[in-house]
């Protein structure tokens, strides 16, 4: 399940413009590690790595990582979201 994830959660009344990212990616030491990156859109953003044993492992925590995003009203993107809030901010104002 190597692959990443992006997220956004864009509100122009608010002036909310955030990303969420997620990777599964195997480490130099066999282990698979979890890579979260988020912040406001147009921003370098947080980033965390946890370490996992196991491919599943790491995907049964980006899971659950999804899953929470998605009960806090982040939508799914097909790829980086900074393209998305220039076209919703130039509606807006």
């Amino acid at each position: 399940m190597t692959g990443s994830m992006h997220l956004r959660r864009i509100d122009p009344d608010r002036n909310m413009a955030r990303f969420y990212t997620m990777s599964v990616q195997p480490t130099l030491f066999g282990e698979w590690a979890l890579l979260r990156e988020w912040g406001r859109i147009g921003s370098a953003g947080r980033i965390v790595q946890r370490r996992f044993a196991s491919e599943q492992e790491a995907a049964l925590a980006m899971t659950a990582h999804l899953k929470a995003r998605l009960a806090h009203g982040y939508v799914q993107c097909d790829g980086p979201c900074e393209q998305l809030w220039t076209h919703v901010a130039s509606k807006h104002g």
